[in-house]
């Protein structure tokens, strides 16, 4: 271990509970459970005080929202904090040969991943960001619940259809006024506000997806690079090379926010048919005989590199001074 950091913590989440591993300088194990709330929290701190931890580095998965409330409690109680991708913690794993898989077993395997791998440390995201991406994932959750809805209606007995329309009805209403509520939040704070417009500016990204974009976006000094913005959305093609008789390369990692991509889907599509260096992007895949989604996953990575390039100018969309090519 690290003299920075003496203690190694590692969490393995759930919804309602999180099994904790903290590593000791002697290189023994402690693990215990304890409740995904507030109170759970206040339990850790006073388990990590009775164990004399001073400088500690947690370590969990990026596993949907579960593990950002103790996320926030951990850095606010002035300790370092990690949260990485899952397919990281899974490599590590196989690495090591693990046959077993329980709980507790897990978060002991995030400490021993934490030590070795020292991974980047995370800070929280902005409140308006937070509040942002709330907002975004509940209008996500009432989309799907009216296409259940009305995926039910096509196949409902006489005496259901009523109340089934209804709900759809309810639903929409709501997922309108959802809507309304998250341009209101953009609107309302000038960060937001001025990264929306910038993003309005590049052909094909419209309304109805820049709320999703800047709940990602909004924090873009958070990545050094276009490449590592890409690598994030999992638009990056994924390379399978082994001597001479494997060599395929340009399936999409898929690697990140589902929904993240799901939304640049759309707008790439678009962009390509009114986006100048998407068009050519089209025009030399095309010609070189490359299929269509081929074609739009790279019109989504370069999509990507363009509103990398357009945030952190904080200049609006100019087809001149972005690169014509983009390497497939």
């Amino acid at each position: 271990m690290t003299d920075q950091h003496k203690y190694i913590l590692g969490i393995d989440i759930s919804k309602k509970h999180f099994d904790a591993a903290l590593l000791l300088p002697n290189e023994k194990r402690k693990n215990k459970k304890f409740i995904n709330d507030q109170s759970g929290f206040v339990q850790l701190s006073k388990w990590l005080e009775k164990n004399n931890v001073g400088e500690l580095h947690a370590c969990l998965e990026a596993t949907n929202i579960y593990g950002h409330a103790l996320a926030e409690h951990l850095f606010d109680e002035g300790f370092s904090v990690s949260i990485v991708n899952p397919a990281r913690i899974k490599g590590f794993a196989q690495s090591e040969l693990l046959r077993t898989k329980t709980d507790k077993q897990d978060a002991s395997l995030i400490a021993r991943f934490c030590q070795a791998m020292k991974p980047s440390l995370w800070t929280p995201e902005p409140k308006n960001v937070r509040e942002l991406k709330a907002l975004v994932r509940r209008l996500d959750a009432m989309i799907e619940m009216k296409q259940q809805e009305v995926n039910r209606l096509d196949v409902a007995e006489a005496i259901v259809r009523e109340d089934i329309e209804g709900h759809i009805e309810l639903l929409t209403a709501n997922i309108t006024k959802l809507q309304d509520t998250i341009q209101k939040h953009i609107d309302d704070d000038p960060d937001l506000r001025s990264k929306k417009e910038l993003l309005l500016s590049i052909p094909g990204i419209g309304e109805k997806t820049v709320g999703v974009l800047l709940s990602y976006f909004a924090t873009i000094e958070n990545f050094g690079s276009a490449k590592q913005l890409a690598c994030f959305c999992g638009v990056t093609p994924k390379v399978s090379q082994s001597g001479t008789s494997v060599n395929r390369y340009g399936r999409m990692s898929k690697v990140g926010p589902g929904n993240l991509r799901k939304a640049l889907f759309f707008p790439a599509m678009v962009a390509l048919r009114y986006n100048p260096p998407m068009m050519l992007l089209k025009e030399r895949l095309t010609a070189a005989g490359k299929p269509k989604m081929l074609i739009i996953g790279a019109a989504m990575r370069k999509l990507v590199h363009i509103i990398y390039g357009v945030l952190t100018s904080k200049a609006a969309f100019d087809p001149n001074i972005l690169p014509k090519r983009l390497v497939v």
